[in-house]
């Protein structure tokens, strides 16, 4: 059954610094402070939407839920309550910063129900989380990590890349960095510059230059690659469409199906390195499974062109058997 999160956003609120990227309001398109009771209106119409109630989480996403002052963040768990107990949400999911993290605000999630705790981590490089002006360092990651998993919690991380002071390899250690915490899910976001940002101020003035599309795309597709292979999921690869984000966009490789993109570069990818050994043969079939025909194909056909480029005629079918990003060619 797919996932569902009932998204309640608490902008900026318990931040104690502001990111080079971070324009809250340009992302979730909301500035107003949640209220208790705006919690329990928005539940109680999800409840009539719900078809699914153990496969939906509630979820705190925009802000630093465990650095809000706690009363308030209690208010909030307390909203939430009614609606866990009747078994009309299977749990809560909350994000937050690493340097907001210890054994005592864990209890306190886990006895409101909260299952999961994604951390935005965004790098584990030290110059990097400095120039970005995060305020942690990789250890506070580090331990922040560890201690969700020993205190039974879902742990997910966040990273991204084409930071100020970024490189593809300072990204790749970060995923490395990742898998060794084994996390139980990524979100992979490449920077985009918006409004109201810092790096919104040096990309005006000529002092910070964003990754392309094609240069995201490549990157986030060998991270993508790498964290399946290690059976870590990633559930989100690049800023949601909708909501303000195209409104505040300057530049940077923002694309509403950035995801589509990476899946289908490791198809092209996987299948060139195939295609090294094939004898010279330029009319192929390939073998995907049928629920992967269309990213081996490529958005527009963009994979047959490129592999038409490389002199070879191909033909996509499908076979049940082959598992995701796997290829058989004949």
């Amino acid at each position: 059954m797919k996932h569902a999160n009932i998204s309640l956003f608490v902008p900026h609120m318990g931040c104690p610094h502001q990111c080079s990227f971070c324009n809250q309001k340009t992302i979730s398109g909301s500035v107003n402070t949640l209220t208790p009771k705006e919690v329990t209106e928005t539940l109680e119409k999800a409840v009539c939407d719900n078809n699914d109630p153990q496969n939906t989480e509630i979820a705190f996403f925009g802000g630093s839920f465990t650095a809000i002052p706690r009363e308030y963040m209690v208010s909030l768990l307390e909203a939430t309550k009614p609606f866990i107990e009747k078994g009309y949400f299977s749990g809560i999911r909350i994000s937050t910063r690493p340097d907001a993290i210890d054994s005592e605000v864990l209890e306190i999630l886990k006895s409101f129900n909260v299952r999961s705790v994604e951390l935005g981590a965004q790098s584990t490089d030290e110059e990097v989380l400095k120039l970005n002006r995060r305020g942690h360092t990789r250890q506070d990651i580090i331990k922040a990590s560890q201690l969700i998993k020993e205190k039974g919690f879902s742990l997910g991380l966040q990273m991204m890349t084409g930071l100020l002071g970024d490189t593809d390899e300072k990204s790749l250690k970060t995923c490395d960095d990742i898998i060794s915490l084994k996390p139980d899910t990524v979100r992979i976001y490449p920077t985009v510059v918006l409004e109201g940002t810092k790096l919104g101020e040096m990309y005006k003035k000529g002092e910070y230059a964003p990754q392309n599309l094609e240069d995201a795309v490549n990157l986030c597709s060998k991270l993508l690659k790498r964290f399946y292979d290690n059976n870590i999921k990633v559930i989100r690869l690049g800023l949601h469409s909708g909501g303000n984000v195209e409104e505040g966009f300057l530049s940077g490789p923002y694309h509403p199906a950035f995801g589509e993109l990476c899946e289908s570069r490791i198809y092209l990818e996987c299948l060139r390195n195939l295609l090294k050994g094939f004898n010279g043969q330029t009319d192929v079939t390939v073998f995907v499974n049928p629920r992967e025909i269309s990213k081996m194909t490529g958005q527009k056909g963009c994979n047959k062109k490129a592999l038409s480029d490389d002199g070879y005629r191909i033909t996509v079918k499908g076979d049940e058997n082959l598992n995701k990003y796997e290829i058989k060619i004949q």
